[in-house]
């Protein structure tokens, strides 16, 4: 006979993809009949109807009830919540209210945002990278796609749905182990994304307060180029966010690049460090060839007073990556790209911010 409650056990142990908490805790379990030859019938509650990710929900119903000795088949059946037992869910998952508890007292997230001066220079492929880097390395991430008149990195990360909606509440898609939230999912690719700061900073601020990021590890956010509206909303959303600029070796570029990093400091971020992209490419005879000069994040390093976090080479599978929804750090994972994005990792990881206040920012 099988047991029923190991079953049930080990069933209620099953996350949603997309809210991480178990199916118990979550109380979308509703029925479950196990007969005398074995069978298993399980009847889960989904959020809503055509919940996106139910044939992953039922893979892992069917794999947790198999690991059970004696079961020989499982059938996953599915209903839907009513608006009122949505209305409970969202408020357990996200408390009363509306805010932003990013940076807050008892959040664990770290906020980490990649700046530049300029466009270019490869600044949202050094964001999907790391991010994608972190979860390799057992981090739980997120991603906001702060560039709102340029957002790419669904694109990078082969993100191919929307944001499920729970009344007011927005599940960020994931790949790859990363949960993004991006403009990219609330336009058509032939509609201009004509903004002012008001509109910019509303925005902003429900991707922070109207998304579930759950309480990642690390929160990576890819800002527009510059020093405008965005990177002020975001400091003063986030005023505990550490930064990382990301130039190239050009020192054109460089000069360019320290005015992401003098902005970091008038609104009171900690910078991380500099990441230089493109450092070189290698040819077929070994040779690495310096295509946009060398010492441009070496310079800026030294200028800014901080450390140089990473040098990444230019390779064939971060812009084939980019374009086919594959990031480097997973099309090319034994590559020299890819190692770079892993030490980067590693880097951020072993450079913990530091303790300090940070006074309220005031704009004149």
């Amino acid at each position: 006979m099988v047991d029923v409650a190991a079953v049930r056990a080990a069933i209620e142990k099953v996350e949603d993809p997309e809210i991480h908490r178990s199916l118990a805790d979550l109380d979308m379990l509703r029925e479950l009949e196990v007969s005398e030859s074995g069978a298993v019938r399980v009847l889960v509650a989904l959020t809503i109807p055509g919940c996106p990710l139910k044939d992953k929900l039922t893979a892992d119903v069917t794999a947790a009830a198999r690991s059970v000795p004696g079961v020989t088949d499982v059938a996953v059946e599915f209903t839907h919540m009513t608006d009122e037992e949505r209305s409970r869910l969202v408020t357990k998952v996200r408390g009363e209210g509306r805010e932003i508890s990013f940076g807050k007292a008892g959040s664990r997230t770290r906020i980490i945002t990649v700046a530049s001066g300029k466009g270019g220079v490869g600044k949202s492929s050094v964001t999907a990278n790391l991010g994608v880097a972190l979860a390799q390395a057992g981090h739980s991430v997120g991603i906001i796609d702060a560039d709102v008149w340029g957002f790419s990195i669904p694109k990078m990360l082969g993100i191919d749905r929307q944001p499920t909606v729970i009344d007011d509440t927005l599940l960020p898609p994931e790949r790859h182990g990363v949960a993004v939230m991006s403009m990219d999912f609330f336009v058509t690719p032939d509609q201009a994304v004509i903004w002012r700061g008001p509109m910019l900073h509303k925005a902003l601020e429900q991707f922070l307060a109207d998304v579930h990021w759950g309480d990642p590890d690390y929160l990576l956010i890819d800002m527009p180029p510059g020093t405008g509206d965005v990177a002020i909303s975001i400091s003063q959303f986030l005023p505990r966010a550490e930064a990382i600029v990301v130039t190239t070796p050009q020192i054109t570029a460089q000069r360019v690049a320290k005015r992401a990093g003098l902005m970091a400091r008038k609104v009171n971020q900690d910078i991380l460090g500099v990441v230089e992209n493109m450092s070189w490419f290698t040819g077929d005879d070994g040779t690495r060839y310096r295509l946009f000069g060398e010492g441009g994040g070496e310079l800026l390093a030294r200028e800014l007073e901080v450390p140089l976090l990473a040098r990444i080479p230019l390779v064939t599978a971060l812009r084939e990556g980019a374009d086919a929804g594959r990031p480097a750090v997973i099309a090319d994972a034994g590559g020299e790209a890819a190692a770079a994005f892993a030490a980067l990792a590693e880097e951020v990881e072993n450079r913990k911010p530091k303790l300090r206040s940070h006074p309220e920012l005031v704009i004149r």
